[in-house]
């Protein structure tokens, strides 16, 4: 049997990067029943409402919808079950250490297969209020702008 190589994304939530400022991210291995894997192995999954928190010295995923699986029987998973996920008691610790303070939480950020593992991407975000979404979006554009007038100018379409 041919091993998988490479990531596969499997569920991305864009709308984090939008709502808060992400401070740190890290790799987290994530326990699946079979049924589950079946269902990603598929492309089908949602990090919206997910979060992550820790409980008795474990990190748990909460609110990630993974669909039931079509061809599945009486074995098949419930959707919204809160998860396991697989992170070294030192990264555990530090991430307990930065979410202790208020406004800090954890956001599930790409749900993907590397070399045939599940794995998710958490990070350890900060919320914005709406004037910092907004000064976001203003840096974006005016960058984008400047980028396009010097790409203009090199071009040699000046006018």
């Amino acid at each position: 049997m041919v091993k998988e190589l490479g990531r596969k994304l499997i569920a991305q939530n864009k709308k984090a990067r939008h709502d808060f400022a992400i401070e740190d991210v890290y790799e987290c291995g994530i326990v699946l029943t079979g049924t589950e894997v079946k269902s990603l192995r598929a492309g089908r999954a949602s990090l919206i409402d997910g979060f992550a928190m820790i409980e008795n010295g474990e990190l748990w995923l909460h609110g990630v919808h993974i669909p039931e699986y079509t061809e599945g029987t009486w074995t098949n998973h419930t959707p919204r079950r809160k998860r396991k996920l697989l992170v070294n008691k030192i990264e555990i610790r530090k991430i307990a250490a930065r979410t202790k303070d208020s406004g800090i939480t954890l956001v599930p950020l790409q749900l993907y297969f590397k070399d045939g593992k599940a794995k998710v991407e958490v990070a350890i975000a900060k919320g914005k209020k709406a004037h910092d979404k907004r000064s976001t979006l203003m840096e974006q554009q005016a960058k984008r702008e400047v980028n396009r007038e010097l790409s203009r100018r090199q071009s040699g379409k000046d006018s």
